[in-house]
Formats: structure tokens, C-alpha cells, sequence
């Protein structure tokens, strides 16, 4: 049995398959994310979730082959890389775990474990791929300068549209009523207060303001989806990005595939845009639905350091099964 761990901004989910393709068990908490949460809660969440998890499979933590544990932020500050690969001990045995970063559940899931490139556009983004043994990520930066085509960074392009549109620096358009309906807003300004001192101006909370601007956007808001335009563009830089460190050769094909609530809740709108935009880049890409969730990738990726990859009939099992 392999048990994957998608952490993630807004939400961790977990799977446990075996290597016939069938899942075990899912289960669905809340975010592992040690910069806004801290270690001890994120030790706490996973152990938790762990023993939920295995509790409705009915196996024993001794059951476990091997875990991958795609944790936010991973490698992104060396001075805490032992305390996160530390956080699963004591919830399975040791030596049966690893820890990385969710970007490679995203793109184990996506492509089903096989080379190419997978962009996330989750509440942050980042690009990840692999090309005959070597890896490479692009973005990730976090939001404060970089998550370019994340819900966070959706969300607050939108806010801005919405002060520019409030102001009379651009013309009204449906965001602008949308947003007053949908937060209730007697005045304009009133919509600082929701930012700067409620519960808003957290990072997974403000991205859902990502909706409003999709919304919007159908609604057919040029600005809205000016902002829908922009990210995909941002998201296909980020692939070509990683393409390049890559090493791929010219008329190479590219599988590229994708993963995170953006392309799901905003998909009539992205995905489009976002296979033209690669178009422009490379001739050769291959853009390709995701076979997987990020959570059964994450569980694939364990059988797979554990140098026991699933067959190709269990991944298509997997697939079937949550095509279901």
C-alpha cells in the first residue's frame, strides 16, 4: 500500500492505493501550511489526518509500503528542511516516508508519473517537470511577489480592478456591481474594511475573491477577463520556463498537463487561453487533461521512490475509478 499527502494553502488531502490501482481510503482536512500555521499544528494536522485515513482503510500504519508527503513551501527555506521532513515521524515508521513539495503531487497526478510538465494554479502557482531523470520547478516565490495566475494573485488583480472602477479610473462593469452584491457592501469603501480588518486579508480566505472575478468574467466583464487573459499567459511563461531548464530539445513534443482549483473552477475561461498562450511559446507542447488527482499523484510518487512504479493498468484503474 502507498499513501500519498497533497498539502496544500487551502485544504490537504490524502490517499492510500495499492498496487493493483484501487483506493483504499481518501480523506479531506484542512491546510498544512507551516508558514501561516506553524509545525507544531501542521504535526498535528498530519498525524491526524494520518490515523483518519488508515482508520477507514482498516490497515495498520506497519501496512504502509511507503508515504510521499507534498508539504507547501517545501525547500524553500533550508534552515527548516529537517524540521518538515521530521513532521510525519511517529505516524508511520520510519524510514517508510518522504517529504517534498506538492508541486510534485500535482504533477505525478497530472501526467500520471511520466515525464513532461505540470503547472499548478492553486492558490499559489508553480510550474514542475522531469525529463529523463532530472527535475525542475519555476515560480512558487510566494504571494507577496511572485504566485503569478494563482487564485491569490486572480484575486487581487480583481480588487484593484474594483478600487480602479469605484474611482472612475476605468469604466464600471459588472465586477463592480458583483462584488457590492456579493459582500453586501453599502459603500465602496466599505470593502477595506473586509479586506484589512476581517477575516479577508489571510492568504487561502482572499483568494477565494478569485470566484468573484471568474464570475465576472462570464458575466462578460473585459476587464475580468483581461485579468484571466494575463494569467494565462503568466502560467504558460512558467511552463516554457521550466521546459528550457529542462534541456528540450527543438521540435521535442512537451506532455505539459495541469492541476489546482484556478483551471478547475475557471476552466471554460483559463484552459483556452492557457493552450494558446503555450501554443505561441513551443510548437511541440502537448497539453493534455490531468489523468489524476494531486492527492492519488502523491500516492503514485511514493510507489515510485520506492522503486515499486504502478503498472500502467493500475494507473488506468485509478483513472477509471475516479472518472467514476
Amino acid at each position: 500500500m502507498f499513501l500519498g499527502v497533497d498539502g496544500g494553502g487551502t485544504k490537504t488531502a490524502l490517499a492510500l492505493i495499492d498496487r493493483d490501482g484501487r483506493v483504499l481510503a481518501q480523506h479531506l482536512t484542512s491546510a498544512a501550511h507551516f508558514v501561516a500555521t506553524g509545525m507544531d499544528s501542521v504535526r498535528s494536522l498530519l498525524h491526524a489526518a494520518v490515523q483518519t485515513l488508515l482508520a477507514k482503510a482498516a490497515v495498520p500504519a506497519s501496512a504502509v509500503e511507503f508515504a510521499f508527503f507534498g508539504l507547501p513551501s517545501y525547500g524553500e527555506d533550508s534552515s527548516v528542511a529537517g524540521a518538515l521532513d521530521a513532521l510525519p515521524s511517529g505516524c508511520l515508521p520510519e524510514g517508510r516516508y518522504r517529504c517534498g513539495n506538492d508541486m510534485v503531487c500535482g504533477w505525478s497526478g497530472s501526467l500520471g508519473g511520466i515525464d513532461g510538465i505540470s503547472v499548478v494554479a492553486g492558490t499559489g502557482s508553480i510550474s514542475y517537470g522531469e525529463r529523463g531523470g532530472m527535475s525542475a520547478r519555476c515560480g512558487g516565490w510566494g504571494e507577496l511577489f511572485s504566485d503569478e495566475g494563482s487564485a491569490y494573485w486572480i484575486a487581487t488583480h480583481g480588487l484593484n480592478i474594483y478600487s480602479r472602477m469605484s474611482d472612475g479610473r476605468l469604466p464600471r462593469g459588472p465586477l463592480h456591481q458583483l462584488f457590492n452584491a456579493r459582500l453586501a457592501l453599502d459603500y465602496d469603501l466599505d470593502l477595506c474594511a473586509r479586506i484589512y480588518s476581517e477575516a479577508g486579508a489571510e492568504r487561502s480566505a482572499l483568494a477565494q475573491f478569485s470566484k468573484l472575478v471568474h464570475e465576472a468574467a462570464v458575466m462578460g466583464d473585459q476587464q475580468a477577463v483581461a485579468i484571466f487573459t494575463q494569467a494565462a499567459e503568466e502560467l504558460a511563461g512558467l511552463v516554457d520556463a521550466t521546459r528550457q531548464r529542462l534541456g528540450y530539445k527543438a521540435g521535442e513534443a512537451v506532455l505539459v498537463s495541469y492541476s489546482g482549483g484556478v483551471f478547475v473552477n475557471a476552466s471554460g475561461i483559463l484552459q483556452p487561453r492557457f493552450a494558446a498562450a503555450l501554443a505561441t511559446r513551443w510548437a511541440s507542447y502537448q497539453l493534455r487533461e490531468p489523468l489524476l488527482p494531486p492527492d492519488i499523484g502523491a500516492a503514485l510518487y511514493a510507489a515510485r521512490i520506492h522503486r515499486q512504479p504502478l503498472a500502467a493498468s493500475a494507473v488506468e484503474r485509478l483513472r477509471q475509478k475516479d472518472q467514476a
